[in-house]
């Protein structure tokens, strides 16, 4: 297709002379946060949290081990019985104390999540208002669950449905999402009566260990514990522990994978939301500048390392050269920077060095394929990792951008000319966690959609969540559904109770 040339004028927003986000008495203790508290003493091994904007470290946790998880875990344990025999409306009473906590602290979570992963600031105040917002819904969902009704099935024979917790559930979360993907998990694994040992990503911990802080005075000793660390050794034993009854785990593919071998021989449960490519099907009748528009939010919120991000467009090809000018012209008007350079602020730096360095190859791979950038496609000067937020036409089919979940500000863009063809073409991925169709026609609105292979489906619109739905998604983007009532039945098990009353 026919496009203008790429931009080349995209600059990074610094703030050089702005004071810092966070001071040292904002920052979290430096250690696991274990049985109700932070352990004094040295910590042993550590590992640097860096500042994606200035490759400055900015703090220091602990490299947790094997036994560091034995000893969360056998804390959990303890406190699991408790816990688990609160009626609904103490756990319920719980969770709204957090969440006014959350709430209490918003402007310190904010600078917090910003300044450890580089987002803006408008990211991390929405982050952590659904934060905020999920244990508000999940205080409330667990005094209204339903089940089957109590009833003879049998006679003389009376059957009684319980829902009862698990016990101790593990978390893995991400370097993305690190305190809302821990508030998606958290909030339904104690709402139903569970005790957990969360590992936050050695990447991001410093929000997760924060609110194990602020929160610590409203939970008993051992119902929450945080123990930080790399994925290989605190990661593995987590999901492999004996004593853990089922491991949820917020990720990529290959950690779903490892997570889900290292469960198998305890048989505990698995919980995973894994990558996502979501495919964006416009059709000719779309109303293309709305469509460009919604992507400019949806294909580079957290500057596109999110798995629902609107990242590989298939436009027909009759309107394809119209679409394309609309979206490059709304990339072009994004503004990147680092989060203390202003509110203005819409993408910021790849979270790590080793994530830039991967986003970038996807980049140039694409290039050599025969795609072309019609803007951005370089990372940009200076300190930290920031990539142009990038749209890429003129792409093979079948090609690795096309495929692959790049993770970052990058935005593909294929023709197709048949509607099966597109619908083939969206469900071709391994991936399937969500993607939106873009038409005026109802009729088509209801078909596509049922056609598609994906958790979450949206019709003239993209990334918009909200507590009381699910989210989750098919084949390789794993199974078990985060936010609504169905995470309170992913995180608690069914028992049947029959009583013979015949006389």
């Amino acid at each position: 297709m026919s496009t203008a040339a790429a931009s080349t004028t995209v600059t990074v927003r610094r703030a050089t002379d702005a004071p810092p986000l966070i001071s040292a008495a904002d920052l979290p203790p430096a250690g696991h946060f274990v049985d109700g508290t932070f352990p004094d003493g040295s910590p042993g091994r550590v590992i640097d949290v860096v500042d994606p904007c200035t490759e400055g470290v900015i703090a220091r946790i602990p490299e947790g081990t094997a036994e560091d998880i034995d000893r969360a875990v056998a804390a959990a344990a303890r406190a699991k019985g408790p816990w688990g025999r609160l009626v609904p409306k103490d756990r319920s009473e719980v969770l709204h104390a957090i969440a006014d906590r959350l709430a209490e602290n918003t402007d310190l979570l904010v600078r917090l999540e910003s300044a450890n992963t580089g987002k803006p600031l408008a990211v991390s105040k929405d982050d952590v208002a659904m934060t905020v917002d999920t244990f508000r819904f999940m205080a409330g969902a667990v005094r209204a669950a339903t089940s089957m009704a109590a009833g003879d099935y049998v006679e003389d024979h009376l059957s009684v449905i319980l829902r009862e917790p698990l016990g101790v559930i593990g978390v893995i979360t991400p370097w993305n999402y690190p305190l809302l993907m821990a508030a998606w998990k958290l909030a339904p694994i104690l709402a139903a009566g569970n005790s957990l040992v969360i590992k936050p990503s050695e990447q991001t911990p410093l929000t997760t260990l924060k609110f194990a802080e602020l929160v610590a005075d409203l939970l008993p000793p051992g119902v929450v514990n945080v123990v930080t660390g790399y994925g290989a050794e605190a990661g593995a034993r987590l999901a492999e522990h004996p004593d853990v009854d089922m491991i949820a785990l917020t990720g990529s593919v290959p950690s779903g994978r490892a997570v889900a071998r290292a469960a198998a021989d305890s048989l505990k449960r698995v919980h995973l939301e894994l990558g996502g490519k979501a495919p964006v099907l416009i059709f000719p009748d779309a109303d293309l500048a709305a469509a460009a528009s919604a992507l400019r939010e949806a294909g580079f919120w957290n500057s596109g390392q999110e798995c629902g991000a609107a990242c590989r467009v298939l436009v027909h090809e009759s309107v394809a050269e119209e679409f394309v000018g609309h979206l490059v012209g709304e990339v072009r008007a994004l503004v990147v920077g680092d989060p203390r350079s202003g509110e203005e602020v819409e993408v910021g730096p790849m979270v790590s060095k080793a994530h830039f360095d991967r986003v970038t190859g996807y980049v140039e791979r694409a290039k050599s394929e025969g795609a072309r950038a019609a803007t951005g496609g370089e990372a940009l000067d200076g300190p930290g990792y920031f990539i142009a937020p990038t749209v890429l036409v003129d792409l093979p089919e079948g090609a690795e951008a096309t495929h692959q979940e790049i993770f970052g500000p990058v935005v593909t863009v294929e023709t197709f000319a048949e509607e099966d063809e597109a619908v083939r073409r969206a469900n071709e991925v391994p991936l399937g966690l969500s993607a939106s169709v873009w038409t005026e026609n109802a009729r088509r609105s209801h078909d596509v959609a049922a056609r598609l292979d994906s958790g979450t489906v949206w019709v003239n619109s993209h990334l918009v969540l909200a507590a009381e739905v699910p989210w989750g998604g098919f084949k390789g983007s794993g199974y078990g559904r985060d936010l609504s009532l169905y995470a309170l039945d992913d995180y608690s098990r069914t028992k049947h109770v029959m009583h013979h009353h015949g006389r």
